[in-house]
């Protein structure tokens, strides 16, 4: 069975073809990466297919419709973070980047209206201050997450979120970027790892 065919029947499916041409099936027309953005703004979804090979190729056009966002100027993605998920492609730690990734954003997405009012009501003009806090209660959610699942909290290899051994959370530097935080963690566990395989 080709992949088209086990497409789920909710899903619009698009079809590239070799001019680089995009055609939704659904309406018969051709569309531009434009077109797809809005749709998945708009909560509809989609697959798309190399009209020659059948191959599902909706990742590729996805992070595609990404580069021309942050093209125009709409910078979403920090540059420590993308430098950071360069880092994570060939990692041992690769295969949890997905998943970790997937839930802080379901997260975000669920607590979307209620941060957007926190914003305007409590926090008014230090939306910083907002995203910060928010960040946290990510990490810290993830951390307990990973506590559960983590066979390695045994041997006191740090987990993302999770203050390191023997420094309470207050002693931890405030101004140190998540993301590096979560770096260290992941080098301090890549040497355990080192050192236990040899």
């Amino acid at each position: 069975m080709s992949e088209e065919k086990a497409a789920p029947q909710s899903a619009v499916v698009i079809k590239k073809y070799a001019n680089r041409r995009l055609y939704n099936t659904s309406t018969s027309t051709y569309v531009t990466l434009d077109d797809l953005s809005t749709m998945v703004k708009s909560g509809t979804d989609f697959l798309v297919y190399d009209a020659k090979t059948g191959e599902d190729i909706t990742r590729s056009v996805l992070t595609q419709i990404i580069f021309e966002e942050e093209n125009k100027g709409t910078n979403l993605l920090p540059i420590n973070f993308l430098r950071q998920l360069i880092r994570f492609y060939g990692d041992s730690m690769q295969a949890f980047v997905p998943g970790f990734l997937e839930f802080s954003l379901e997260n975000l997405g669920k607590e979307q209206e209620k941060f957007r009012s926190q914003l305007l009501d409590v926090w008014g003009g230090d939306t910083i201050k907002a995203m910060q806090d928010h960040a946290q209660r990510n990490m810290a959610m993830f951390g307990d997450a990973m506590k559960v699942f983590n066979p390695f909290a045994a041997m006191g290899v740090p987990v993302p979120g999770a203050p390191a051994p023997g420094r309470p959370p207050q002693a931890q530097n405030p101004s140190k970027d998540d993301l590096q935080a979560l770096k260290d963690q992941l080098a301090a566990m890549q040497q355990k790892l080192d050192t236990i395989t040899k």
